[in-house]
């Protein structure tokens, strides 16, 4: 391959299906990240090294909320530091499809940073709710707030553990001869806008309400409800899909 032009148009062409997938994704992570993914085959790394590029971003930005105090100013470097570690998070993946290197490793450690980022990003809102007054209701101190991303933090692990292991049971079985994989069907642009509540690209933008307390905490609670309701519906989806595979 030559030319960037000349990888980014290998990389279109080395996508994962648009079914599923919300608009966020779709139209702003998955472009970036085939950038980024362009500009790291071109320096020569590799996707693990681009993992852990995503890894860097991510950490330095909750370590960062964690441990200063809530401002306009944090609050637009902590989204930057998350988005663009979102965007290696899909440059990873896109490199090791266009060089063919991706393998059994990659994937353990790209699960491994996205678990770890479920966990910390939850645990960074309660460290800073924890350790700002801001948060304090008249001159009392209120803790009662520590218990929404403890709420949130149970909702996204059971989320990303049960999405996985659904993925790797669907897997499974079909080894096991319970039928093929169902074939994509067409991109419902009504499913890619319902989606966007629950990716991880636009939760990131509560952290632009930083600068102001009582709309952060509102926003973070509505995100928290919403990621509650889907995860119903997706726990739901996922024992139905299973159990049809276990009848084939």
């Amino acid at each position: 391959m030559g030319s960037t032009g000349t990888v980014l148009r290998e990389l279109r062409g080395a996508q994962k299906t648009a079914k599923g997938v919300s608009l966020y994704s779709r139209y702003v992570n998955r472009p970036a990240g085939r950038v980024l993914a362009a500009a790291a085959f071109r320096v020569g790394l590799t996707p693990n090294q681009v993992t852990l590029v995503s890894a860097v971003f991510t950490f330095a930005s909750l370590a960062a909320l964690a441990l200063a105090a809530p401002s306009w100013a944090l609050g637009g470097l902590v989204w930057a530091g998350l988005v663009v570690g979102f965007a290696f998070d899909s440059a990873d993946g896109q490199l090791a499809r266009l060089t063919g290197r991706g393998g059994p490793d990659g994937e353990w450690l790209d699960h491994v940073v996205d678990c770890a980022k479920m966990i910390l990003v939850h645990t960074a809102v309660l460290i800073s709710l924890y350790r700002s007054d801001v948060y304090s209701v008249g001159e009392r101190r209120s803790d009662t707030w520590l218990l929404l991303p403890l709420g949130f933090l149970f909702v996204a692990v059971l989320t990303f553990c049960a999405g996985l292991l659904r993925e790797q049971l669907g897997k499974a079985a079909q080894r096991g001869g319970a039928g093929a994989a169902a074939p994509a069907g067409p991109v419902s642009p009504v499913r890619a806008v319902a989606l966007l509540p629950a990716d991880y690209g636009v939760f990131c933008l509560v952290f632009l309400l930083l600068g102001e307390p009582a709309a952060f905490l509102a926003g973070y609670a509505v995100l928290a409800v919403v990621h509650a309701l889907f995860l119903v519906a997706f726990l739901a989806k996922w024992f139905r899909e299973l159990r049809a595979l276990r009848a084939a």
